[in-house]
């Protein structure tokens, strides 16, 4: 058996059913006979967000793969797959690497040493014989532990070597650990006893799916509860327990609670500090409870560490906390006081959220295409800037996995691609990707891979003709210069690429769009909806 067959083989037994890529890169040959689904990209960064979604919308339990060409393929990759190690996302990650007799001569470039210092573990191919090897280790790293990007090298001198048969490989086991019992009985008599807890949740909590455990938990001891970006949509955003997620921007309620805590309990989280995520307060006590152990301490001090399984963890919890609490807590005062705090925040916002004018404020196309679709039938992702700070505190979230949240490294122009990776993973959803007029500059080419590859996703535009966030920082440029003004038409750009194109510029406009987009997607054909905005600039960040 070739080595590129061989390689398809193992795949296909681990459940691999789509291969993102970009030629050259004969595994999409051996693939594509192999009954993998092969999927070209116009360029490498979004084949690896595609394959970054497919891992995400199935809680690792479809591993995404994507292939590309050695030297500039894999150069151009390189983006995506530090994003993967970011967003802690399991992708398998597979470049062409140069013959073995130049692999390691400078200026060549070597994927499996240049993606080593951000991938999870990095290995080339070296001998045919030892693929099943070399792949029960790659899987197992995706399989097991905290995620992250997976990378092995297929050097180009080797696609006509021969791999012993019958092949020797099944599919690597899936495992799980949890925390020290002695520590989770210390953390349930904290939880117990406080006065004013709160519960953190990440993207843990998704992997694990740990959702009803988490629900349970909350209501056990009426605890108020709020997400991560990563983590948004694992607990119910119209709860009466919830806060909302918090990122860069916040419902006020995030900061209000976790300001007036005395015990914050993060759970599947990793409590990186980014501008991208909510500051824990000083001086709180912090159970922080992770998957791996590298965690603990690293941005913010835990009293206590359980290390583990978001799922067992919670299991244990719930058992060693129903030996002294054996029925729900009222929380009638603590949902009063969030629907308190909600409704204040909202009377705040409402004038940007209905906003009736034109240009169209983007709170109020934010504020239809949330009450336009079919909400537990939706999974949507922001793109960075702007359409996240402006989507994310307001969009509430119901179902898991319905919400694709991010933003460690914020690369512009990921959201497409994670879109159309959901799609791909869950075709029967509206997959929806909401975007500015400088994240389309970096990957808007790609939406004609969405009408080439048949994944008809709904993408909404937001364009102000500016880099409006920027205007702060650059008044100076902007002035002499003009240097934050972008410009197209991007909706003309969809229709020249066959799928469905349509300017908006009217409020009473937006819902008809927006419910024609939606058909359009039942139809099979991939919509963009391009909104002319205004250039808004407030976000809701704490104490606003």
């Amino acid at each position: 058996m070739k080595l590129g067959a061989a390689i398809a083989e193992i795949m296909k037994r681990e459940g691999i059913e789509i291969l993102c890529g970009y030629p050259v890169n004969h595994l999409i040959e051996y693939a594509a006979n192999a009954d993998i689904r092969p999927v070209m990209v116009r360029q490498e960064r979004i084949g690896i967000h595609m394959a970054d979604a497919i891992s995400r919308v199935t809680s690792g339990q479809s591993i995404g793969a994507f292939c590309m060409q050695h030297g500039p393929g894999a150069e151009n990759a390189m983006g995506g797959v530090a994003q993967c190690y970011g967003e802690s996302v399991p992708v398998l990650v597979l470049p062409m690497g140069y013959a073995r007799r130049l692999a390691n001569i400078d200026p060549n470039f070597n994927s499996s040493q240049a993606m080593k210092a951000f991938s999870k573990s990095s290995e080339p191919i070296n001998i045919a014989a030892e693929v099943c090897n070399i792949f029960r280790r790659a899987f197992t790293k995706l399989k097991n532990g905290r995620g992250g990007p997976v990378i092995v090298e297929i050097p180009a001198d080797m696609w006509n070597e021969e791999v012993p048969e019958p092949l020797n490989y099944t599919p690597v086991l899936r495992t799980r650990y949890g925390a020290d019992p002695v520590h989770v009985k210390e953390a349930a008599a904290l939880l117990v006893a406080a006065k004013r807890p709160v519960i953190y949740a990440g993207q843990g909590v998704h992997y694990a799916k740990a959702w009803p455990q988490l629900k349970r938990l909350a209501e056990r001891l009426a605890i108020p509860v709020t997400t991560s970006l990563g983590g948004k949509s694992s607990f119910p955003e119209t709860h009466p327990l919830s806060l909302g997620s918090g990122g860069l921007a916040v419902p006020r309620a995030v900061p209000k609670f976790l300001g007036d805590a005395d015990v914050i309990f993060g759970i599947g989280c990793s409590f990186t500090e980014t501008s991208f995520g909510i500051a824990m307060p000083k001086g709180k006590t912090i159970i922080h409870s992770t998957l791996d152990p590298n965690h603990l301490n690293k941005d913010v001090e835990a009293k206590i560490g359980l290390v583990g399984d978001a799922g067992l963890v919670l299991d244990a919890l719930l058992e060693e906390i129903g030996k002294t609490v054996t029925a729900d807590r009222d929380a009638a005062a603590v949902a009063a006081e969030i629907a308190a705090s909600h409704k204040e925040w909202l009377a705040k916002w409402m004038p940007k959220l209905t906003h009736n004018d034109a240009p169209l404020n983007p709170y109020r196309v934010l504020w239809d295409l949330q009450h336009t679709v079919d909400i537990n039938n939706t999974i949507i992702t922001h793109d960075a800037g702007s359409p996240r700070d402006q989507l994310s505190p307001f969009w509430k979230s119901v179902e898991p996995l319905s919400y694709i949240g991010w933003g460690k490294t914020t690369q512009l122009g990921y959201g497409l691609g994670l879109a159309m990776g959901a799609k791909l993973a869950k075709p029967d959803k509206l997959c929806i990707n909401v975007w500015g007029d400088a994240a389309i500059g970096f990957t808007g080419m790609d939406f004609e891979t969405a009408v080439r590859e048949r994944i008809p996703v709904m993408s909404i535009l937001l364009n102000n003709f500016s880099m409006a966030i920027e205007l702060k920082v650059m008044p100076i440029s902007t002035e002499k210069y003009r240097s934050t003004d972008i410009s197209g038409d991007y909706a003309a750009m969809a229709r020249a690429f066959g799928g469905y194109g349509e300017r908006v510029t009217k409020p009473e406009d937006i819902i008809p769009a927006i419910q024609r987009g939606i058909q359009k997607t039942k139809e099979g054909v991939p919509v963009l909806l391009e909104f002319i905005t205004s250039k808004e600039t407030e976000v809701s960040r704490p104490g606003t």
